[in-house]
Protein backbone atom coordinates (compact mmCIF):
# COMPACT_ATOMS: atom_id res chain seq x y z
CA UNK A 1 0.00 0.00 0.00
CA UNK A 2 1.15 3.51 -0.82
CA UNK A 3 0.45 6.03 2.00
CA UNK A 4 -0.63 9.40 0.56
CA UNK A 5 -2.28 11.07 3.56
CA UNK A 6 -2.65 14.81 4.16
CA UNK A 7 -4.69 17.13 6.39
CA UNK A 8 -8.26 17.47 5.08
CA UNK A 9 -11.07 19.60 6.48
CA UNK A 10 -13.53 17.76 8.71
CA UNK A 11 -15.82 15.53 6.64
CA UNK A 12 -13.67 15.60 3.51
CA UNK A 13 -12.90 12.29 1.87
CA UNK A 14 -9.12 11.98 1.65
CA UNK A 15 -7.55 8.95 0.02
CA UNK A 16 -5.17 7.52 2.62
CA UNK A 17 -3.79 4.66 0.54
CA UNK A 18 -4.39 2.48 -2.48
CA UNK A 19 -3.36 -0.96 -3.68
CA UNK A 20 -4.08 -4.60 -2.96
CA UNK A 21 -7.34 -4.39 -4.93
CA UNK A 22 -8.86 -1.43 -3.13
CA UNK A 23 -8.58 1.95 -1.46
CA UNK A 24 -8.53 3.38 2.07
CA UNK A 25 -10.51 6.62 2.18
CA UNK A 26 -10.79 8.64 5.39
CA UNK A 27 -9.80 5.57 7.37
CA UNK A 28 -12.29 3.16 5.74
CA UNK A 29 -11.08 0.32 3.52
CA UNK A 30 -13.03 -0.21 0.26
CA UNK A 31 -12.45 -3.39 -1.71
CA UNK A 32 -12.70 -2.87 -5.45
CA UNK A 33 -13.69 0.23 -7.38
CA UNK A 34 -14.89 3.48 -5.79
CA UNK A 35 -16.47 6.83 -6.60
CA UNK A 36 -15.12 9.57 -4.34
CA UNK A 37 -16.69 12.98 -3.91
CA UNK A 38 -15.25 15.62 -1.55
CA UNK A 39 -17.75 14.60 1.15
CA UNK A 40 -18.78 11.03 0.25
CA UNK A 41 -17.23 7.75 -0.89
CA UNK A 42 -19.21 4.88 -2.38
CA UNK A 43 -18.47 1.49 -3.84
CA UNK A 44 -18.62 1.57 -7.63
CA UNK A 45 -19.99 -1.47 -9.46
CA UNK A 46 -18.05 -1.32 -12.72
CA UNK A 47 -16.46 -4.40 -14.27
CA UNK A 48 -13.95 -2.60 -16.50
CA UNK A 49 -13.22 0.74 -18.11
CA UNK A 50 -14.86 -0.55 -21.29
CA UNK A 51 -18.15 -0.66 -19.34
CA UNK A 52 -17.93 3.02 -18.35
CA UNK A 53 -21.09 4.92 -19.28
CA UNK A 54 -22.45 8.31 -18.33
CA UNK A 55 -25.06 6.44 -16.23
CA UNK A 56 -22.27 4.83 -14.19
CA UNK A 57 -21.11 8.36 -13.32
CA UNK A 58 -24.55 9.70 -12.36
CA UNK A 59 -23.56 10.35 -8.70
CA UNK A 60 -20.85 12.69 -10.01
CA UNK A 61 -23.36 14.54 -12.19
CA UNK A 62 -25.86 14.78 -9.30
CA UNK A 63 -23.35 16.08 -6.74
CA UNK A 64 -24.25 19.27 -4.83
CA UNK A 65 -22.35 21.47 -4.93
CA UNK A 66 -21.35 20.44 -8.42
CA UNK A 67 -18.06 18.80 -9.30
CA UNK A 68 -15.67 20.80 -11.48
CA UNK A 69 -13.00 18.14 -12.07
CA UNK A 70 -13.37 14.37 -12.47
CA UNK A 71 -10.29 12.19 -12.32
CA UNK A 72 -10.80 8.76 -13.82
CA UNK A 73 -8.38 6.17 -12.48
CA UNK A 74 -8.11 3.49 -15.17
CA UNK A 75 -6.48 0.79 -13.04
CA UNK A 76 -2.79 -0.16 -13.27
CA UNK A 77 -2.17 1.93 -16.38
CA UNK A 78 -3.72 4.85 -18.20
CA UNK A 79 -6.36 3.90 -20.78
CA UNK A 80 -8.71 5.61 -23.21
CA UNK A 81 -12.06 6.84 -21.87
CA UNK A 82 -14.85 6.79 -24.44
CA UNK A 83 -15.20 10.16 -26.18
CA UNK A 84 -19.01 10.14 -25.79
CA UNK A 85 -18.61 9.94 -21.99
CA UNK A 86 -16.00 12.73 -22.01
CA UNK A 87 -18.23 14.92 -24.19
CA UNK A 88 -21.27 14.48 -21.93
CA UNK A 89 -19.23 15.31 -18.83
CA UNK A 90 -17.74 18.41 -20.45
CA UNK A 91 -21.26 19.48 -21.50
CA UNK A 92 -22.16 19.32 -17.79
CA UNK A 93 -19.26 21.63 -16.95
CA UNK A 94 -16.94 18.89 -15.66
CA UNK A 95 -13.31 18.74 -16.76
CA UNK A 96 -12.22 15.13 -17.21
CA UNK A 97 -8.74 13.68 -16.90
CA UNK A 98 -7.87 9.98 -17.07
CA UNK A 99 -4.71 8.37 -15.71
CA UNK A 100 -3.65 5.27 -13.82
CA UNK A 101 -5.49 4.88 -10.50
CA UNK A 102 -2.45 5.64 -8.33
CA UNK A 103 -1.84 8.94 -10.11
CA UNK A 104 -5.56 9.75 -9.94
CA UNK A 105 -5.62 9.10 -6.17
CA UNK A 106 -2.60 11.34 -5.55
CA UNK A 107 -3.92 14.09 -7.83
CA UNK A 108 -7.36 13.94 -6.17
CA UNK A 109 -5.78 14.57 -2.76
CA UNK A 110 -3.78 17.55 -4.01
CA UNK A 111 -6.83 19.14 -5.63
CA UNK A 112 -9.05 18.41 -2.61
CA UNK A 113 -6.56 20.04 -0.25
CA UNK A 114 -6.50 23.05 -2.62
CA UNK A 115 -10.27 23.33 -1.95
CA UNK A 116 -11.23 22.33 -5.49
CA UNK A 117 -14.54 20.55 -6.22
CA UNK A 118 -12.92 17.33 -7.39
CA UNK A 119 -14.22 13.79 -7.68
CA UNK A 120 -12.51 10.52 -8.53
CA UNK A 121 -13.81 7.42 -10.25
CA UNK A 122 -11.19 4.79 -9.43
CA UNK A 123 -10.75 1.28 -10.75
CA UNK A 124 -8.79 -0.91 -8.32
CA UNK A 125 -5.52 -2.32 -9.58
Amino acid sequence: MQDISGLPDEGQQLINSYGDGGFRVSGVRYEGNVLILPDETMEWDLNSLEDLTIEALQPILDAEPSVEILLIGCGASMAYVDEAVRTKLRASGITVDSMDSGAAARTYNVLLLEKRRVAAALIAA
